[in-house]
């Protein structure tokens, strides 16, 4: 078993709703508020009134400057607000929105996305030499932390997956044959959720939620590969004539049981093992045996 718990420093931001006015709103009392101060103007031109110009300028100059605070958010995504370097808000609903036109608003994607891990060489926990590739499907979860706690979230998702994948695969052998112990190859259900436990703890003070990982690939290196594989065999081999003797010891003692419950034959020790010997020859061989035909007494 391997420890996939990380610890990350604790995120000392957390994501909150920016209050804003419905864009189209405000679209048109600003429009609204423009037209009027340039009709001030005209009017105070016409009447050689200064408060009227005045007034009219700053209205005008001040409603076209509110329309900069217009926001379009599109589906998938956020806008993170700051103003002045502070943490305002995250506006996630989407439309036309208005917030404070001093402030910055950064565009966060909340979309699925996924990272494919290039071909790590690593080595197993026996020390061989492995290839091993894995995908992760992420979705940013949290956009202060993620715009906040690292300086670029992609990128960070992307070596935390593969430093996690080479844990991963540095913690378990590719192959064994002992049932109690996990192996990359043969328990790749349990291997893959300790993958996606690893890499949802590695980028989570990030922001970051991780839907599903998967290995994609998973292989010997090439300079093992062909010994490894003759290795495999090997084992495979031993591992069916283990099979094919347990299935012909129980033949054999249901032969002699069957025998000895219908009183077909009384047989002897001696001639029990020569009985057992044939049958085992027969049923463990691999090779098909020649029949020889008795035709004289019991025990010729």
């Amino acid at each position: 078993m391997t420890e996939t718990a990380v610890e990350m420093p604790t995120p000392r931001t957390r994501e909150r709703v920016v209050r804003a006015v419905p864009g189209f709103l405000m679209l048109g009392v600003l429009v609204l508020a423009v037209a009027a101060g340039i009709a001030l103007v005209v009017v105070g031109a016409v009447q050689a009134s200064v408060v009227l110009l005045v007034v009219g300028g700053l209205l005008a100059l001040a409603s076209a400057f509110s329309l900069l605070g217009l926001t379009p958010v599109a589906p998938g995504e956020a806008r993170v607000v700051q103003l002045l370097g502070r943490y305002v808000g995250t506006l996630r609903k989407d439309g036309l929105q208005w917030v404070n036109p001093l402030t910055v608003r950064t565009r966060v994607s909340t979309r699925i996305r996924n990272h494919e891990t290039d071909v790590a060489k690593v080595n197993d926990a026996d020390g061989n030499p492995i290839e091993m590739a894995a995908v992760v499907v992420w979705q940013v979860s949290d956009t202060a932390q993620a715009l906040f706690e690292v300086d670029d979230f992609v990128e960070f998702v992307a070596i935390q997956t593969e430093t996690a994948v080479r844990h991963i695969a540095n913690a378990y052998p590719y192959d064994t044959h002992d049932n109690g112990k996990l192996s990359l190859r043969d328990n790749a259900d349990e291997i893959t959720e300790k993958l996606s436990e690893e890499i949802a703890a590695r980028v989570a003070s990030a922001g970051v939620k991780v839907i599903e990982s998967r290995i994609t690939h998973l292989a010997y290196a090439p300079e093992i590969a062909q010994a490894m594989l003759r290795r495999q065999q090997a084992g495979a081999v031993v591992a069916a004539r283990q099979r094919i003797v347990e299935g012909a010891v129980g033949m054999v003692e249901m032969a002699l049981e069957r025998l000895a419950e219908h009183d077909v034959v009384d047989l002897d020790e001696e001639r029990k093992a020569a009985m057992v010997s044939n049958l085992m020859v027969v049923l463990v061989g691999d090779r098909d045996t020649q029949p020889v035909v008795n035709t004289g007494t019991l025990y010729a």
